[in-house]
């Protein structure tokens, strides 16, 4: 990876605890699975920031390489890498999510 690439999505990483690189907006997702890390994030009341890989093909490729995950969206607390949609629902629906990213929030 570019490694003007790899400093523009640490310094993402870094604009926000909670990060997620996925397809459109939070206001406006374009993908289901976007749609749904988006209402998750929502139903917890946690700020969050979201960055639009369809805006930015470096991004969207470098951010695959970042994680050695190969799929859309993509869920940072802290700038560690959680998961995508499938893990984010899985960890919601067991109550970890909540616990994992309130004691993220906490530090």
């Amino acid at each position: 990876m570019d490694s003007a690439v790899k400093q523009r999505i640490d310094s993402l990483l870094s604009s926000s605890p909670i990060v997620v690189f996925m397809k459109g907006s939070k206001l406006m997702p374009q993908c289901g699975f976007s749609n749904n890390v988006v209402q998750i994030l929502n139903s917890l009341g946690l700020p969050f920031e979201t960055f639009d890989v369809l805006s930015d093909p470096e991004v969207r490729q470098g951010i695959k390489e970042y994680s050695e995950w190969p799929t859309i969206p993509q869920v940072y607390v802290n700038g560690e890498f959680i998961g995508g949609s499938d893990i984010l629902i899985e960890m919601y629906n067991s109550g970890e999510l909540r616990e994992t990213l309130s004691v993220a929030l906490a530090s």
